[in-house]
């Protein structure tokens, strides 16, 4: 598997561009305090200085991290990263994502995977990419499943949060030999939503 870099993957309807602090101010006005809930990542403040300092915590870890930009907008409407890059193994896992809570349930969650999984199986010749949620994060795994990754079960005590709880993670997987038919599958899905909302 090739070295994941930080690099631009554009969409018909967002582009997923390297993360910087330049993106702060964008994210904390289409962001909300209640998206982080159940991310490890997380602002420990909700403030603008309190985004930039998430940003460059991020960015100082071995992650490659992008902000999603909507074309409609112009606006970054959320963040969503490449982590747990095991280059021994060609895998890695998609996570810490957000996106504005008025982007929920529309083409934005499902074309920034599709670039991401694409990019990462395609070019860097990943053979399994994985998404690990909280078992408290309903929605995630929802939107997680919906993609059509396999639901492989949950891993205990998985993460232990600064304020000391612990928690558990569902974990789901798309395998190389999966991407295909899930390829097809969200291009569908995507071209479903854009005929519903234009």
């Amino acid at each position: 598997m090739r070295t994941p870099a930080p690099t631009t993957l554009s969409g018909r309807t967002i582009t997923l561009e390297p993360l910087s602090t330049d993106h702060a101010a964008d994210l904390f006005s289409n962001s909300d305090e209640q998206l982080f809930t159940n991310l490890l990542q997380r602002p420990f403040e909700w403030t603008l200085d309190g985004i930039e300092k998430l940003i460059s915590r991020m960015l100082s870890q071995p992650r490659v991290a992008f902000a999603i930009r909507h074309h409609a907008t112009g606006r970054v409407v959320g963040s969503t990263s490449y982590l747990n890059i095991r280059m021994d193994h060609a895998g890695l896992e998609i996570g810490t994502t957000w996106i504005s809570r008025p982007l929920h349930g529309t083409t934005v969650n499902p074309e920034s995977k599709l670039l991401m999984i694409g990019h990462a199986i395609e070019t860097l010749g990943a053979v399994r990419v994985e998404f690990l949620v909280s078992v408290h994060n309903l929605h995630s795994q929802a939107a997680v499943a919906k993609l059509g990754a396999a639901r492989e079960g949950v891993l205990r005590n998985r993460w232990q949060l600064p304020s000391g709880k612990v928690v558990d993670a569902v974990s789901y997987s798309i395998a190389q030999e999966d991407w295909p038919m899930i390829k097809t599958s969200l291009k569908a899905r995507i071209e479903e939503i854009q005929h519903i909302k234009p």
